[in-house]
């Protein structure tokens, strides 16, 4: 039997309705064989899921697919397709008539994501693998660094995957030389970067190999015989595996792939570059706006967020943001003095928000977050900080991965409001309680909606405003410049996918608009270029979070619960914004006849 923490009356219902309490028409003589006829295919599907997505699966606590591969070879991702069709099919006929509301629900966001992975094959985006903060040279290291390595049979699975690597790459490459063929290509000044990031890789000894990782942490009851067969083989296996892997892929991308880069940094410049880009845009935002729409709201919302951040200059003796911005750029007291003093600033921040956490909310994590610094040989493409979730069954925490690079020149007036998004009560918060909400179907538990996601962390950091944090006016500017840097997204995202603005538009916008260190500037305008919609989520999430909220607390009054609002959004798992806004106008209803 599973305790659900003590809650309010409001959030008891969603719970409630989550494991199935509250149904009706239960006289229907065939509704329960249709409820268990849905929950099965679910849980098929999510079988389905594992077994094709081994490293999902690893990193989420299933291990039976440690030693593989997901298979990206043409036949695999065409059979992938099929299936996803198929599902949809058999997911539709589901008749969810007198279902509990959660029920209906399951059915309703598997169509909508099986719909959407079946209408977005026909961009191919398989054939543009690699960039410089993504693709197989990045993110399998990066996954390695997430897996638990609790036994012997881990180890000897993870030898296995080490062997298998070559051909996981050779796939990629196969894809890439489709890519040259069909004109689906990354810009071109971006590829020597992904060159680079596989020859460091590539010159690295076995030993230093971020693939050599796992040799560090043997757990203690590890005999000695096993610790020494285990490392000589996975240090053979970094040798005449990885490393030819990683040489091999570099060759290729640098004298076949790079001279085929396209000129144009716009997502337009492809192939049914429009219709890419809206669907890109519809998938983010999880709303019917349109390009134009999106870049009229950024254009608003920076106007707005200028205002402020005038407003706080003004206050510290500056006439304008400009001289400003560079007094804090040349204030080496607003500069971190080493890589583990960031370490120690989000450390801070996050504890600092610990205390607080029952002031918003009823219902808490129960595994708390890790910060950690970001592997050295993947800095020069990642963003400052990021979250990377936790295993489902505990054993592994969810983490903060900051980068620490080029340590002195980056700020510290934006490490408080980042520690709130990407942590507490942002992104660990909203991860960790679905993976802990019992009832919930595993894709639930585990899914994402940019916009909800980076929309709720957005959010986080103007709780810490309320909650009088930002005492610091300096932190405080860096509060605004952070929520402005999305404000910049809408902007510039659909400035360079849809308005066709070269990337030396965006730069300039950015240094028109903010403070925000050179270094940021250069790697967030090329992460938009590669990743064309996935910015906009962000504002368009917070926006939509903030507008339920005022609506919550208009419609009830007195009786408005802030705790009771937040499990609410979080209470669910992650949803699209259409969804969490029927659900929460749903609920305030609820409270009014209550």
């Amino acid at each position: 039997m599973t305790t659900i923490p003590r809650i309010g009356a409001a959030s008891a219902l969603l719970f409630s309705l989550i494991l199935g309490a509250a149904h009706a028409d239960t006289g229907a003589p065939d509704l329960e064989a249709r409820r268990a006829a849905l929950n099965n295919l679910i849980k098929e599907q999510w079988q389905y899921t594992m077994r094709t997505s081994p490293e999902w699966a690893s990193m989420i606590g299933d291990k039976r697919y440690n030693d593989k591969w997901s298979d990206f070879s043409q036949a695999g991702i065409d059979a992938d397709i099929r299936a996803s069709a198929d599902f949809l099919k058999r997911f539709e006929a589901v008749d969810t008539t007198g279902f509990p509301l959660q029920e209906q629900l399951n059915r309703e966001l598997m169509v909508r994501q099986l719909r959407q992975n079946v209408d977005g094959a026909r961009f191919k985006d398989w054939e543009m693998p690699l960039a410089q903060n993504s693709g197989v040279h990045i993110d399998t290291p990066m996954i390695i660094s997430a897996l638990s390595f609790d036994t012997v049979k881990d180890y000897e699975d993870y030898i296995k995957r080490l062997h298998a690597l070559p051909k996981l790459f050779e796939q990629t490459r196969v894809q890439m030389e489709k890519g040259v063929h069909d004109h689906l290509m990354p810009p071109q000044f971006l590829i020597p970067k992904i060159v680079k990031q596989c020859e460091d890789v590539a010159a690295m000894k076995p030993a230093d190999s971020p693939y050599a990782e796992p040799l560090k942490k043997f757990p203690k009851e590890f005999s000695a015989a096993d610790k020494a067969r285990l490392s000589k083989e996975i240090l053979a296996a970094v040798k005449n595996d990885v490393t030819p892997a990683y040489k091999n892929l570099a060759i290729y991308t640098k004298t076949r792939y790079l001279p085929n880069g396209r000129k144009d940094v716009g997502m337009w410049s492809l192939p049914d570059g429009a219709a890419r880009y809206a669907f890109k845009a519809q998938s983010s935002t999880t709303t019917e706006m349109t390009p134009e729409q999106i870049h009229q709201l950024g254009l608003s919302e920076v106007a707005r967020i200028e205002a402020q951040m005038l407003a706080t200059a003004q206050k510290l003796g500056y006439s304008d943001l400009k001289s400003f911005n560079k007094a804090v750029a040349d204030n080496p007291a607003l500069h971190p003095k080493s890589r583990q003093e960031i370490i120690d600033l989000y450390q801070k921040y996050t504890d600092q928000m610990y205390t607080q956490l029952p002031n918003l909310f009823t219902v808490l994590p129960k595994g708390k977050v890790e910060i950690k610094p970001v592997e050295e040989f993947r800095e020069k493409g990642a963003s400052a900080a990021a979250y990377m979730p936790g295993s489902q069954d505990g054993k592994r925490p969810g983490r903060v991965m900051v980068n620490t690079g080029d340590f002195a020149h980056r700020s510290t007036i934006d490490i408080e409001t980042t520690a709130l998004h990407e942590g507490v009560p942002g992104h660990h918060m909203q991860l960790t309680i679905a993976q802990e909400i019992q009832g919930l179907p595993d894709f639930r538990q585990q899914g994402n909606y940019t916009a909800y996601a980076e929309g709720w962390a957005l959010y986080s950091e103007r709780l810490g405003e309320e909650l009088g944090f930002y005492k610091d006016p300096y932190s405080y500017y860096g509060h605004l410049q952070d929520e402005m840097l999305r404000a910049i997204r809408l902007v510039v995202d659909t400035g360079l996918h849809y308005k066709k603005w070269n990337r030396e538009q965006v730069v300039d916008f950015f240094h028109d608009h903010s403070g925000i260190e050179e270094v940021e500037v250069q790697s967030e305008t090329d992460r938009y270029i590669v990743w064309p919609g996935q910015a906009l989520g962000y504002k368009i999430g917070q926006l939509k979070i903030l507008e339920l909220r005022d609506y919550a607390r208009k419609e009830l009054g007195e009786r408005f619960d802030l705790r009771a609002f937040h499990d609410q959004v979080l209470g669910a798992g992650a949803l699209p914004m259409d969804v969490l806004e029927t659900h929460i106008k749903d609920w305030v209803a609820s409270q009014k006849k209550a």
